[in-house]
């Protein structure tokens, strides 16, 4: 007979894990793209730059691009194979801490905020639990 917690964080017979690593997944289907554009099609130091410091009024523009450009190319990167998960997960809390509540929000409303809200609550997530299944660096 199995003891009462052996279940625990299991449904069906998945692991809870598995839902870390889909997480992860989505999370870096949207990191890459959003760093890959930044980097190669407007490129952080030039239109990036300058959207950060002009529209958006953020101090010190070119630093807040390339840690964007880095946090979501590279961090995206790294969530997929779960490699510094946590670290990447603190490090996505913080960009869209930024993108939420200083651009979206102050500028456009809650409504135009949701994505980076989501983005942000994925991102402590990672940093809480860590990466889930299939990971490198998996706990």
């Amino acid at each position: 007979m199995a003891a009462q917690g052996d279940d625990m964080g299991r449904i069906l017979g998945i692991e809870s894990g598995w839902g870390l690593f889909i997480v992860r997944l989505g999370m870096a289907a949207i990191l890459i793209p959003a760093g890959y554009l930044k980097w190669f099609q407007f490129g952080v130091l030039t239109g990036v730059t300058t959207l950060f410091g002009t529209k958006y009024g953020l101090p010190v523009p070119q630093a807040f691009a390339v840690a964007a450009g880095i946090i979501e190319l590279g961090g995206g990167i790294l969530l997929v194979i779960g490699l510094f998960t946590r670290w990447v997960g603190l490090l996505v809390a913080c960009e869209f801490t930024v993108a939420a509540f200083f651009v979206r929000w102050r500028l456009q409303g809650y409504m135009d905020a949701r994505l980076e809200i989501v983005m942000l609550c994925c991102g402590l997530l990672m940093f809480l639990t860590g990466p889930g299944r299939a990971a490198i660096d998996r706990e």
